[in-house]
C-alpha cells in the first residue's frame, strides 16, 4: 500500500472517509504515523488519533514531542486520557508529567488508577537526573528459594506488562538484590533446581541516586539488557532498560551540544519554544562574553604606538584570535565527548593533556609555515611574517593545552565539562592571542 502523505491525508479526513483512513494509517510504522499526525491541524490530529488501535495508539503517542502529547491529552475526554496514561510505561509517564504545567499534571494524575497514581508519584519523588527518575518499577522479581517451576510459572504471570522478560532479578524475603538469572538459564534448568542455586551472585548495580548518566554507560559497557536500580538499603525498587539509555544518551548528548554552543537548553524543544524564551536564555552567556572581549579591545588599543608603526601587523589579528579559537574548540570537544562516553578517565588527564598539546604544537608548525609564506607574500615584511608564524605556533599550542584541560579542571570541581563552551574557548583565547601576538612582535621587531 501506498504511504500516506499529507494531501492525501487530508482528502480523507475532508471527505469523511474514515474507514480508508484507518486501513491506511494502522499499515504504517508508529514513527510515521506520529511525523504525519504533527505536520497537520490539532482537531485533525485528534480525529486520526481515535481511529487507531489501543497498542498502536501507546506506540504513536510515545513517539510525540512533549509539547504534541499535552496538546493531544488537553483534546481528549478524561477517560479517553485515562485508558491512555494507564498504557503508557511509568518512565514515560513520569516524563510527561514533568513537561507539562503543574495544574495540568494536577489534572492527569487524577485520571490515573490508585496503583498507577502511587507508581507515578514514587518515581516523581526522585531528584531529577538520577537513575530513580528513569528506572520502570515493571519488571520480574523471583525469590531465591523457588523451584524453577515456579519461577516459569512467575514469568509467564507477570510477562503482560513487564518491560522485559529475558533477564531476572533475584531477590531475598527483604527484596535485597541477590542475583540475576536469564530466562535461557531458567528453561535449561532442571524444574526442581533452586532458583537461587543457579542465579549469578553479585550483579552490575546502580543506586535511586546514581546519575542517569553513569547508569546509561554501566548498562552500555557491561552490555546488559538492563540494570537493576536499587535503594540506599540496597533493595531493588526498578530497572533501566536499553530503550531507556537510548533516550537519556539523546537528551544527555541535546544538551552537551546546548551547553557546548552556549546556549542553554529547557524542557521543551528549542524549535518550539517561545522566541522571547529563547533570547532571555542565550542573553546571559552573550552578555559576559561581550563583557569579557572589551579586554581584547583594551590589549589592542594599549598597543596603538606599535601598530601606528607597523600597521601590517593590525592586518593579522583576526586570523590569529580566530585559529586560536578553533583549535582550542576542537581540543574540548575530544575531551568533553570522551568524558561523557568513558572513554577517557581524570586520572588520565595529564596524558590527555600532553597529547593534546603535541597535537598543537604539530598543528602551530605546519600552519605557522603556511602562514609564513602568506604572510610575506601580502606584506613583503619578514620580520613580521616571522612574528605572524610564531605567534600561531604558540596560540595553536597554548589553545589546545586551555581546551583540553579546561573540561578536566570543571570535573575535579564536580562542574558538568559540558559547559566548557565554544564561545568561551574563543573568547580566552583572544585575549591570549593578542596579547602573545604583540609580546612577541616587541621581541623580534625592537630587539
Amino acid at each position: 500500500m501506498q504511504k500516506l502523505d499529507e494531501r492525501t491525508f487530508g482528502e480523507l479526513i475532508e471527505s469523511r472517509n474514515l474507514k480508508t483512513l484507518r486501513k491506511q494509517l494502522t499499515a504504517m510504522e508508529p514513527l510515521d504515523i506520529a511525523m504525519l499526525l504533527e505536520s497537520t491541524s490539532e482537531e485533525q490530529m485528534a480525529l486520526a488519533f481515535r481511529l487507531l488501535p489501543k497498542d498502536l495508539a501507546v506506540e504513536v503517542f510515545d513517539d510525540f514531542d512533549g509539547s504534541t502529547q499535552h496538546r493531544l491529552l488537553e483534546s481528549m475526554a478524561n477517560r479517553a486520557a485515562s485508558q491512555l496514561l494507564e498504557a503508557m510505561s511509568p518512565d514515560d509517564r513520569t516524563e510527561l508529567l514533568e513537561e507539562v504545567p503543574a495544574s495540568v499534571a494536577r489534572r492527569l494524575l487524577g485520571l490515573l488508577s490508585a496503583e498507577q497514581r502511587q507508581v507515578t508519584l514514587h518515581l516523581l519523588g526522585y531528584e531529577e537526573g538520577t537513575a530513580g527518575r528513569e528506572m520502570t518499577p515493571y519488571f520480574v522479581d523471583l525469590r531465591s528459594n523457588m523451584t524453577v517451576e515456579q519461577a516459569m510459572e512467575r514469568i509467564r504471570r507477570l510477562s503482560v506488562d513487564r518491560e522485559t522478560i529475558y533477564e531476572c532479578y533475584v531477590i531475598d524475603p527483604q527484596r535485597h538484590l541477590k542475583g540475576t538469572v536469564s530466562l535461557r538459564e531458567l528453561v535449561l534448568a532442571n524444574r526442581d533446581s533452586k532458583v537461587g542455586d543457579i542465579a549469578r551472585p553479585n550483579p552490575k548495580r546502580v543506586f535511586t541516586h546514581t546519575d542517569r548518566e553513569e547508569a546509561a554507560r554501566i548498562l552500555r559497557e557491561n552490555r546488559l539488557l538492563a540494570v537493576p536500580v536499587v535503594d540506599r538499603e540496597e533493595r531493588l525498587v526498578g530497572i533501566i532498560t536499553q530503550d531507556d539509555v537510548a533516550d537519556i544518551v539523546e537528551e544527555e548528548v541535546t544538551e552537551d551540544i546546548y551547553r557546548f554552543g552556549a546556549v542553554q537548553g529547557t524542557e521543551r524543544s528549542y524549535f518550539t519554544t517561545r522566541i522571547i524564551s529563547v533570547a532571555r536564555r542565550r542573553i546571559s552567556w552573550l552578555l559576559l562574553l561581550l563583557v569579557v572581549n572589551t579586554v581584547t579591545a583594551s590589549v589592542i588599543a594599549a598597543q596603538e604606538a606599535l601598530l601606528a608603526e607597523v600597521v601590517l601587523l593590525a592586518a593579522f589579528i583576526p586570523l590569529l584570535i580566530d585559529t586560536g579559537g578553533n583549535i582550542g574548540a576542537q581540543s574540548a570537544t575530544v575531551v568533553i565527548r570522551g568524558l561523557a562516553t568513558g572513554e577517557i578517565r581524570p586520572r588520565r588527564a595529564l596524558w590527555i593533556i600532553g597529547r593534546e598539546v603535541s597535537v598543537g604544537l604539530l598543528l602551530g608548525l605546519l600552519l605557522g609555515v603556511a602562514v609564513l609564506v602568506w604572510a610575506y607574500w601580502l606584506g613583503r615584511d619578514l620580520q613580521v611574517s616571522l612574528v605572524v608564524a610564531m605567534t600561531l605556533l604558540s596560540v595553536a599550542t597554548l589553545a589546545t593545552a586551555v581546551g583540553s584541560a579546561l573540561p578536566f579542571v570543571f570535573r575535579l570541581s564536580k562542574v558538568d565539562p559540558a559547559l566548557v563552551s565554544a564561545p568561551l574557548i574563543t573568547t580566552m583565547m583572544d585575549i591570549a592571542g593578542v596579547a602573545l601576538y604583540f609580546a612577541v612582535a616587541h621581541l623580534i621587531l625592537f630587539t
